[in-house]
């Protein structure tokens, strides 16, 4: 049960992350060169994301 109650929190916290991350991107903003900030600080946080579940899934996990 409890295996399933943090999958399940597992995934909610994913999704949230997911869909609140187009919401950090920053939108084009008229002269000189694109301003990569928002799209980096995504890859960023879907890096540290996947980092952080192996770090979990290999240490921390209990089988």
């Amino acid at each position: 049960m409890k295996k399933m109650l943090s999958l399940a929190c597992l995934m909610a916290g994913t999704s949230l992350l997911v869909g609140a991350l187009p919401v950090l991107a920053n939108a084009p903003g008229g002269e000189g060169p694109p301003d990569y900030s928002g799209i980096s600080g995504m890859y960023y946080t879907l890096i540290g994301v996947i980092l952080a579940y192996g770090i979990y899934d290999t240490f921390l996990k209990k089988s």
